[in-house]
């Protein structure tokens, strides 16, 4: 459950909703409704009459005729089960109308970019040949290189660190000790969790003829790290700079926190990535795929576009037809694992 300091008018929800999907009953909703004010989200069992809910998942049906929410985002064959006592919003997909709706509870230091002019922070560090657009707010402690180009409305949360001529979209935002490495780029609304790392040096080594007394030496990454509009990057996830050519994160991609992803990586537009997941170098991940927490995926390899990787899953070649892919094994009695794996290593002998 949730609740804000303030109160959100229902016809506030409904613009929002309306970015993504029609009202269906918009028409049949009074002026009184639309007025209805609004603290917070909280599930069907646990909001109040003062709160918005939604109900998604038809397993949850049997609960819908007993919440006591104010207003609830409901699909069209199941808007007779809402109580007489609360507000139907009938949409085509009540979770999506959901997703839209939580931004107007967010917290209120989200809401930095309506600061009527740009704010600096004092112990913020800029070169002189910063470019800012406007409504800009630059946090506690940022450091800024030369020659960078921040857009309009972008909010630098404090100790972010900005390398030389890094060009950033309008809307962006920063967390804490987030990191941008030199000339890399990034489009509009992007969102840069704390601790994440873009452009730091991809892990390129030339091995000498023998590693253990002349050790390796360091390949210079030349690259960049290109991502386009509306990607979220997790708190902890590190995006390497390309050894020559450029890895690349297209429009729309989500990366949870904690991921690893390697120089000269190509990431498709709309794909999604959960935590823990590894990406060598030089592979290229296709449009629209889902990415489990924990995979591993080998070096220059393709996954075509429409892929799903179930969690754990090792992908040591590469995919070229859509699907869903699964590996390894999942959790059993100790006792029947160690049966399984006797069997297994009897498979792989002559």
């Amino acid at each position: 459950m949730t609740s804000s300091e303030s109160s959100v008018r229902l016809a506030e929800v409904i613009s929002a909703i309306t970015t993504r999907q029609p009202v269906l009953n918009h028409d049949s909703l009074t002026a009184d409704q639309l007025q209805t004010h609004l603290t917070g989200i909280g599930s069907l069992t646990q909001a109040n009459n003062h709160q918005l809910s939604f109900l998604s998942d038809k397993a949850y049906a049997s609960v819908l005729s007993e919440t006591k929410a104010a207003v609830v985002l409901v699909s069209e064959d199941q808007a007779n089960q809402v109580p007489a006592a609360t507000i139907a919003v009938i949409v085509a997909s009540p979770y999506v109308a959901y997703a839209c709706a939580t931004r107007l509870f967010e917290h209120s230091s989200e809401q930095l970019s309506e600061r009527s002019k740009t704010y600096i922070h004092p112990t913020a560090q800029l070169a002189d040949s910063v470019e800012l657009g406007e409504h800009v707010y630059i946090g506690a402690y940022c450091v800024i290189g030369k020659q960078v180009k921040i857009g309009s409305g972008c909010q630098l949360h404090s100790h972010v660190s900005i390398d030389d001529r890094v060009v950033i979209g309008e809307g962006c935002v920063f967390y804490p000790y987030s990191f941008i490495g030199h000339d890399c780029q990034l489009g509009s609304k992007v969102r840069v969790h704390a601790g994440a790392s873009i452009g730091s040096e991809g892990f390129g080594f030339a091995p000498m003829s023998n590693t253990a007394t002349e050790g390796w030496e360091r390949i210079a990454q030349l690259g960049r790290v290109i991502i386009g509009d509306n990607v979220r990057i997790g708190s902890q996830t590190c995006i390497d700079r390309g050894a020559i050519d450029d890895t690349i994160i297209e429009d729309n991609v989500i990366i949870d926190n904690l991921v690893q992803i390697g120089h000269n990586v190509k990431v498709g537009a709309g794909t999604a990535i959960a935590g823990k997941v590894g990406i060598a170098g030089s592979a290229t991940i296709g449009k629209y795929c889902m990415i489990g927490g924990g995979v591993g995926i080998a070096g220059h390899l393709e996954i075509t576009d429409g892929v799903v990787l179930t969690g754990m899953t090792l992908v040591s070649k590469s995919i070229k037809k859509p699907g869903v892919y699964s590996s390894g094994v999942t959790s059993m009695p100790a006792m029947d694992w160690r049966r399984a794996m006797v069997k297994l290593r009897g498979m792989g002998k002559k």
